[in-house]
């Protein structure tokens, strides 16, 4: 799933708050139109009810790549990926020709035929051979045809609110390192803060699967496997999910640290955090800037730290966005998009000059700079970036220093590959259960999952 936007992605809302660069070159992407004529293309933005500045930084850099390439038109169109509402869209043609999917999305789209080929376009660019080849495993066929260019990579981390850890009494410098502290801070801010749930986690929207399949792997289990013939099993009734459900049952009915809104996708609680209604609660390591546009966050009252690990296997769940292209676009049309993305999304990462003209318009616009996301090129690439913007950064490193320590040593887990969407939706049920029913019988909520699920897996594995 896209650390939603957002998240998800997120990932646009960092890239949308970007501003004006006059006169900068777009790297890769020529000025020169595709051929000599002219030509149009629309692209995903933002999501409906961000923030008016967003739009206005999005409008600018439209603007600025216009500039650059006078005989292309770019129009944005407001656009959210979620799992209820995204399969209507593309059966309906209503999606923009330049969009986004989460990493978990990209394989079957490629393989549907439902994303263009851009190969030739990407290979073109000056750093086209220099990507994350693991990030890019994810927008590339069997055959090596690319379909998409990853962006905004994310881990899963622990996001908590410092101002509600120092109002009850707790060090905002050192948060939960184990889930038993994570229980013992969260029990105590609700014993002190009656208002506030200590912890919570999503439910709903996929959203809940996505968020316990997160806290599965950082217990070392995982809800799916190929067995010794190669095909996937369904496996969502294994300790580490057991173990995770109990725990949050137990901070609900036995520490009473989970709040009383147990319905709650991305969007909400995002809100409910930015409200002060919740003081921690998974999520992925860009949400600050989702946070800052649309919930009112203020970076020096966010905390970041990794999500405990334990046990073998255990890592931080890995996802992300994956740029893509429609293929009811023309060519002329495709190689425009392509030089959109790699304006918009690549160049902030590997152009200093926009790196820091980026860092200094999202300064301006109140937006938040020092965001912590994993390397789309390598580490070193990501460290010389961040000394680039340095004197821009309005996010106190030093709260999120606690993720950024961590997260390079900590292993990286992919997500569920087969079916990613169905399976999470599946288990939104269950993790709703666990916090409405006292006596939910957890491993029997979780074979269901496998009954239910194993033969759809089985029948999408063949197109693998």
């Amino acid at each position: 799933m896209k650390s939603p936007r957002r998240v998800i992605a997120v990932v646009a809302f960092a890239a949308a708050s970007i501003g004006l660069l006059a006169g900068c070159s777009s790297g890769g992407a020529s000025s020169s139109a595709t051929g000599n004529g002219k030509v149009t293309i629309t692209v995903g933005s933002l999501p409906p009810g961000t923030a008016k500045a967003a739009f206005t930084a999005f409008d600018n850099r439209v603007k600025a790549f216009e500039k650059l390439n006078p005989n292309i038109t770019v129009k944005p169109e407001e656009y959210n990926w979620t799992a209820s509402t995204f399969t209507a869209q593309l059966a309906g043609g209503t999606l923009p020709q330049q969009f986004d999917v989460p990493f978990t999305d990209t394989q079957s789209l490629l393989q549907n035929g439902q994303i263009a080929d851009i190969s030739s376009e990407v290979k073109a660019l000056p750093y086209g051979n220099e990507l994350n080849k693991s990030l890019m495993a994810v927008a590339t066929s069997k055959s090596g045809a690319i379909y998409g260019l990853p962006y905004d990579p994310y881990a899963m981390g622990l996001s908590y609110n410092r101002k509600i850890f120092q109002e009850a009494g707790l060090n905002p410098n050192d948060p939960p390192t184990t889930w038993a502290q994570v229980a013992a801070d969260a029990k105590t801010i609700s014993q002190k803060l009656p208002n506030v749930a200590g912890y919570m986690q999503m439910t709903n929207d996929a959203t809940g699967g996505w968020e316990l399949v997160a806290t599965t792997y950082s217990r070392g289990g995982r809800v799916e496997y190929r067995n010794s013939k190669g095909k996937t099993i369904v496996n969502a009734d294994n300790p580490a999910t057991v173990a995770a459900l109990q725990w949050l049952s137990n901070l609900r009915w036995k520490d009473n640290a989970a709040g009383s809104n147990f319905l709650l996708n991305w969007d909400s609680i995002n809100q409910a955090f930015g409200a002060g209604q919740i003081a921690m609660y998974p999520s992925g390591s860009d949400v600050l800037t989702s946070l800052v546009a649309a919930d009112n966050v203020k970076p020096a009252d966010y905390g970041l730290t990794t999500l405990p690990i334990s046990g073998s296997g255990a890592g931080a769940l890995t996802g992300g966005t994956v740029e893509v292209v429609s293929p009811q676009a023309t060519k002329a049309q495709q190689e425009a998009a392509v030089k959109w993305i790699d304006f918009y999304y690549v160049q902030p990462l590997i152009n200093k000059s926009q790196a820091v003209s980026n860092a200094k318009t999202l300064l301006a616009s109140g937006q938040p700079v020092g965001v912590p996301s994993l390397p789309v090129f390598n580490q070193k690439t990501y460290n010389q970036t961040l000394s680039w913007i340095k004197p821009q950064m309005n996010v106190p490193q030093g709260n999120v220093a606690s993720f950024n320590s961590k997260i390079f040593n900590q292993a990286v887990v992919p997500e569920p590959n087969i079916d990613t969407q169905q399976l999470y939706t599946a288990l939104d049920p269950v993790v709703q259960a666990v916090l409405t029913n006292k006596n939910a019988n957890i491993k029997s909520l979780l074979k269901a999952v496998d009954t239910q699920m194993q033969p759809i897996i089985t029948k999408d594995d063949t197109k693998e």
